[in-house]
């Protein structure tokens, strides 16, 4: 049986569709049912990156590195 921690670590992949093994999926699902803590994360998850815009290319590295400055910048980080 999966921990709690396994289930979040798997969550993005479970929800984006990434390539899981059935074996991984099925432990995913069982967990789910079990858990209604893990179950609320998923939704909140799937919730969270139908808001988000879709991303077709990853971003570059400094690119990624100049938002993250300036998110950190705002937050007084």
């Amino acid at each position: 049986m999966l921990k709690c921690k396994h289930v979040t670590e798997k969550a993005d992949a479970l929800v984006d569709g990434s390539a899981l093994s059935r074996r991984e999926r099925f432990a995913l699902r069982l967990h789910l049912m079990i858990c209604r803590h893990c179950r609320r994360y998923v939704r909140q998850l799937r919730a969270l990156l139908g808001f988000l815009p879709r991303q077709e290319e990853p971003l570059e590295d400094a690119r990624t590195e100049a938002i993250l400055k300036k998110l950190d910048a705002s937050q007084g980080h």
